[in-house]
């Protein structure tokens, strides 16, 4: 029950300090538009290789084009390296507020440029571990699937501080794995619950938002009104997206005082530290 309640504790200040730097949510927002921008550049050429692929893998059982695994690789390494620089500028931008600063946007890109080769480093890892997990997945059929999300459950949990890690220290990115995986021994529980708490409260308040406007947007049917049904569902999208942008930033933020606490002994500004106390191991 401790673990909770630290996790909450942890949960309520990120949100609270989301609240009072909003413009934390603009790193997702832009990570998103950019990643649009991927997903439109590699559209064609990997749907074209993947209706062969698909060709060849049903007449062929076992060959699949190296091509197709090229461009496939390549989408994840950029997509991957698009996500992960725009995670690192949240983080810092994070890590300023909680030493006490004022972060801007401005503070955030920049510490993401100086972590750039880092972070394409990083990027490589990630987006390899994703085309062997993808492979287990299509070799291996069901049991390939349940294992390949054990090994991305681990994966992911290993990693989580992977990126405050980048942001905070200068390190290149098998040191970031590495000092990531050795704070999981200090911050597991922390880590496990905060993200399924954030996930699950998004998604009762993504239902509810989905079911409000479905109501509302049933209402303004039968006023047979298209202008206020097209308003009722301009809203309800803006407002889904707002959800999803702070639900992404408070990640962010979650994962900054997280890494700041296990390293440290301290996670910073606007955090009650007393109740934190005995949370993780201090460092040595």
């Amino acid at each position: 029950m401790g673990k909770f309640a630290r996790s909450w504790a942890l949960m309520k200040a990120s949100a609270t300090i989301l609240r009072q730097d909003k413009e934390l949510m603009l790193f997702p927002l832009l990570a998103g538009l950019a990643s649009l921008v991927v997903v439109a550049t590699f559209a064609w050429p990997v749907y074209t290789l993947f209706a062969h692929h698909h060709a060849d893998f049903e007449g062929q059982r076992q060959h699949v084009s190296p091509l197709f695994m090229l461009v496939s690789f390549l989408f994840y390494f950029v997509q991957y390296g698009v996500v992960i620089f725009f995670n690192v500028a949240l983080a810092s931008a994070a890590l300023i507020r909680l030493d006490g600063g004022n972060p801007t946007l401005g503070d955030g890109i920049r510490t993401a440029m100086g972590k750039l080769p880092n972070i394409i480093g990083y990027a490589l890892i990630a987006a390899t571990v994703g085309m062997i997990l993808r492979a287990l997945q299509e070799r291996l059929g069901f049991v390939g699937r349940i294992v390949a999300g054990l090994l991305g459950l681990g994966w992911t949990v290993a990693t989580f501080l992977v990126v405050p890690v980048l942001a905070a220290q200068d390190v290149g990115p098998v040191d970031a794995v590495k000092r990531s995986t050795s704070l999981l021994k200090q911050t597991w529980g922390e880590n496990l619950i905060g993200n399924a708490g954030i996930g699950v409260a998004g998604g009762i308040l993504t239902f509810c938002l989905i079911f409000v406007s479905g109501v509302l947007f049933f209402a303004a049917a039968a006023t047979k009104s298209i202008a206020l049904m097209v308003a009722v569902g301009v809203v309800a999208v803006i407002a889904l997206i707002a959800l999803s942008l702070f639900q992404t930033a408070m990640h962010g933020v979650y994962s900054a005082a997280l890494y700041r606490y296990a390293d440290q002994g301290d996670p910073g500004q606007g955090f009650d530290r007393a109740l934190l106390e005995s949370a993780f191991r201090q460092k040595n």
